[in-house]
């Protein structure tokens, strides 16, 4: 049971149909037979496939300023909410220290 898409030539109308046996083509909303059979494309997919674009969409984050924000923001995050790390934060010989 293929289905099939067509174009209608006297309204222009795009459709899919789902031809059996006794089905007649026939424009759904001219109701119009004078039909053009359009070429149908499809998808493959692998898991393989699936593996690479998604271990290139991971890369492509990691990499983006996004991702780099978000891991400061995160990091500043804990450091305010963690009362040990915002003492040692605070100490004066830490002040003065140069950012590595």
């Amino acid at each position: 049971m293929p289905i099939y898409e067509y174009e209608c030539r006297s309204c222009g109308e795009q459709f899919e149909l789902l031809v059996l046996k006794e089905t007649v083509a026939e424009c759904p909303a001219c109701k119009s037979q004078d039909l053009e059979q359009l070429l149908s494309g499809f998808a493959v997919s692998t898991q393989e496939m699936t593996r690479a674009r998604v271990a290139k969409a991971r890369k492509a984050y990691a990499n983006s300023t996004l991702a780099r924000d978000k891991k400061i923001y995160e990091a500043e995050e804990i450091i305010e909410h963690t009362p040990a790390l915002q003492e040692k934060k605070m100490r004066p010989e830490n002040l003065n220290k140069p950012k590595t």
